[in-house]
């Protein structure tokens, strides 16, 4: 479904990226660990396209997005990817219905359609009784639900998430790395998931480690045992 090939990424001297290839499947719940600054959240961003590679090239159904620009990127980043991050960046004056509506606004969604989806998605996340509140009355792990609904307001074809459980208490965190597998069981989703924490990295289809801008065999630094073969640069 998503691929990378030969991904290179340089800042300045720093080459971060050292060609890297990842392949992953629909359903599949694939998590990337490793040192900080090993590349990850690179890598992720992108796949994501929210950064460009300087070699390399990035497909989503045999589509090339690295090629992909402007208006045409955008929108189709918006239908085909949903992201959540360790700060859940929700916009403070809106309501939590309001936030997860937002990238069906922008992919010309008609209101009423938008707020009906919102509504099911928050319904299953178990925010029924918080879809008015805005951000400053949620609780972390409410806001951090509330932004993985966002992500999949547009039934995204992937989730990018980079340290979802980052900024989550240990409860908070078990019960996010839990629905992320609920909505892989029920609804078929992606994740490609870039986390420090390694219970969520244990449970995932796959663990890939990185290491100096390239995925490595499995090993125990950090304390990260990865349970499945990394694909070679």
């Amino acid at each position: 479904m998503l691929k990378a090939v030969n991904i290179h990424k340089t800042y300045g001297s720093l080459e971060v990226l050292k060609g890297v290839d990842i392949e992953i499947h629909q359903g599949e719940i694939v998590s990337i660990v490793g040192p900080s600054g090993s590349g990850k959240s690179t890598l992720l961003h992108i796949i994501g396209t929210l950064d460009n590679p300087d070699q390399g090239r990035v497909e989503l159904n045999g589509i090339r997005i690295d090629d992909l620009q402007g208006k045409k990127l955008a929108a189709f980043r918006n239908a085909n990817m949903g992201f959540v991050f360790q700060f859940h960046h929700l916009l403070p004056e809106f309501t939590a219905m309001e936030n997860v509506c937002i990238p069906a606004w922008i992919a010309g969604v008609s209101t009423k359609d938008a707020e009906k989806k919102a509504e099911k998605l928050l319904r299953i996340l178990g925010l029924e009784g918080r879809l008015h509140n805005k951000p400053q009355a949620l609780s972390g792990g409410e806001q951090q639900r509330v932004a993985v609904a966002r992500a999949l307001v547009n039934d995204p074809k992937i989730v990018m998430a980079d340290e979802p459980s980052g900024n989550l208490d240990s409860a908070n965190a078990k019960e996010l790395h839990d629905l992320f597998f609920r909505l892989r069981d029920e609804f078929k989703q992606t994740f490609l998931i870039v986390t420090h924490n390694e219970d969520l990295a244990k449970m995932s289809d796959r663990e890939l480690f990185m290491k100096d801008g390239r995925f490595v065999e499995p090993d125990h630094i950090l304390g990260f045992q990865a349970v499945s073969s990394a694909p070679s640069s």
